[in-house]
């Protein structure tokens, strides 16, 4: 989705600048949209994405305007797909944190920085310990708050050495308390709700029915196909 929609904006770019009333122009904007879909299917060929691992892409005098408005209206159909994938996996991958709970997580979060900016550490490695943590803190003004997010935190607390902390089982007590803040939030959704299926994503559907194979196929090329 990523690599798509850069190669959308690029394309956008490029188009602004042409004059599609004049014919050199019109030859540039059919060689961009042609390079468009080339890439975006060489991407799926590349990561194994059905269907645009097999798609052609028609030789570029073969390329016209329906190719392209044909391939970005099939495109925008998967996008969409993806992106409800993505929300899906996004809400199995996170957690609503109430206000309340926010709060006590920012009291832990300040005092963590406390306990950093004390530490016998690196100022290299204070400064990314304290990256993380403001990250992490706002992490907290979105909707959701990730799984990830907190791991990170977690991790890079917990893997500073004992005696570099000036109070370690201080340090070690603040992230216990993080942790189980957003677990007591994912619990409580747990109760609230079933959570997403953690099935492996449904292959893209295509926007249209391909035709039904003739009557008169043998019923051994029948057997072969899937469906």
């Amino acid at each position: 989705m990523t690599f798509v929609r850069h190669a959308q904006r690029r394309l956008a770019e490029r188009t602004r600048e042409l004059d599609e009333r004049d014919q050199d122009s019109w030859a540039v904007l059919e060689d961009a949209r042609h390079g468009f879909m080339n890439v975006v299917v060489a991407a799926g060929k590349r990561f194994g994405i059905e269907p645009f691992a097999s798609i052609d892409v028609p030789r570029l005098e073969n390329f016209g305007e329906k190719n392209h408005r044909q391939f970005q209206a099939d495109l925008d159909h998967y996008m969409t797909q993806l992106l409800l994938d993505n929300s899906i996996r996004g809400n199995r991958e996170s957690v609503p944190i109430p206000p309340k709970s926010k709060d006590r997580i920012r009291t832990h979060l300040h005092s963590l920085t406390e306990c950093v900016n004390n530490a016998d550490l690196s100022e290299e490695k204070r400064a990314r310990l304290l990256r993380k943590i403001e990250e992490f803190d706002r992490e907290l003004d979105k909707r959701r708050v990730s799984y990830l997010a907190v791991a990170l935190v977690t991790v890079e607390i917990l893997a500073i050495p004992g005696a570099l902390w000036s109070s370690a089982d201080i340090t070690t007590k603040l992230v216990t308390n993080v942790l189980q803040e957003v677990g007591e939030a994912k619990a409580v959704l747990d109760e609230t709700r079933e959570l997403p299926s953690v099935a492996p994503p449904a292959a893209l559907l295509p926007p249209r029915q391909e035709e039904s194979p003739s009557s008169n196929s043998s019923a051994d090329l029948d057997d072969e196909i899937p469906f």
